[in-house]
């Protein structure tokens, strides 16, 4: 018997669909790979979790691997021949994108530096502050997390605008759409740029000094995508010489961010352990585990499975 390998936790109400979706398939739940036995190694055909991408040799019957995060990046060039990998694209959807609501009204609100004089005891007016309403948004990788977000600062009455990759219709999310190429140009406008994006070498230090340097005197810089998009030592240039008004970060590269980094001592930035994503949120793990039973019966009755990944561009695979 074939088997289908659990690395997460997988809570006792949600197995019987899942083996039920399986088609006869048996399900092992552990909590890490190094606790499988020889026999399952050898009969594994899906992984679901997280796995080791260095070890996935060892699978000789491996075939899917359902992974529980949207970033595939860990796996690049290390998925054996033949073997079909899916994301959890959409799965963090909620929890991301109302932590960039969160921490976007927190920077235009200027609540991180009420904080620290709370902390100090302090009752000090920081002085004008901006709004949600009427500010221009840029949302840079246009997916599902950054629509969502797209959609809820549509709702305060911002302006958003939208870039991706490649053209395509304009979402009712947003006011303009761009593609990545028109960066560049679209950058001065922009109250706020939110990242969005992927680990992938079109991304890695997208944001550096001179992009730093085009944005508007006083903008607010989020990253909720990953860490290399940016050069963080050009993020901290920009933010104490007042290039930039604030910056909130859930993401860093390297991560963790070193105890000593400088990042940590500047002031206008606000910085997060990446707990946007994750289980914090419920309704993140529920995605997670509807999206494993549901793939789990489309491919036992080989119907085409969700959240396809395309290593060629280094995320899901854009569908219709």
């Amino acid at each position: 018997m074939s088997n289908a390998v659990l690395l997460f936790k997988f809570e006792d109400q949600y197995r019987p669909p899942l083996e039920a979706a399986l088609g006869g398939r048996k399900a092992v739940y552990v909590k890490n790979e190094t606790d499988l036995s020889e026999a399952d190694v050898r009969d594994t055909e899906a992984i679901f979790g997280l796995p080791n991408a260095d070890t996935l040799s060892r699978y000789p019957k491996l075939k899917w691997i359902q992974l529980i995060s949207s970033g595939t990046d860990y796996l690049n060039g290390k998925v054996p021949a033949g073997v079909t990998v899916t994301c959890a694209t959409g799965a963090y959807d909620q929890s991301v994108s109302e932590w960039i609501l969160a921490v976007t009204v927190a920077l235009t609100r200027k609540l991180h530096l009420y904080r620290d004089e709370q902390n100090k005891g302090e009752w000090k007016p920081r002085g004008k502050i901006g709004s949600i309403k009427g500010a221009v948004i840029l949302v840079i990788g246009l997916g599902s997390i950054g629509k969502a977000y797209a959609a809820n600062m549509k709702a305060l009455g911002a302006y958003l605008i939208g870039m991706r990759r490649t053209p395509g219709a304009k979402p009712d999310c947003v006011d303009e759409i761009y593609t990545s190429d028109q960066l560049d140009r679209i950058l001065p406008r922009a109250d706020v740029v939110v990242s969005v994006l992927p680990n992938t070498s079109a991304t890695e230090r997208l944001f550096d000094r001179e992009r730093f340097a085009r944005m508007k005197p006083g903008a607010f810089f989020v990253n909720a995508g990953r860490g290399p998009a940016v050069d963080i030592d050009a993020l901290c240039d920009a933010l104490e010489s007042g290039i930039l008004g604030g910056a909130a970060v859930d993401v860093t590269d390297p991560e963790p961010l070193p105890a000593g980094h400088r990042l940590w001592r500047t002031e206008n930035a606000l910085i997060t352990p990446h707990v946007a994503g994750g289980f914090w949120l419920r309704e993140t793990y529920e995605n997670i585990v509807n999206l494993c039973v549901t793939n789990a019966g489309r491919y036992a009755k080989g119907e085409p499975l969700e959240n396809l990944v395309d290593f060629t561009i280094g995320y899901r695979k854009k569908t219709a």
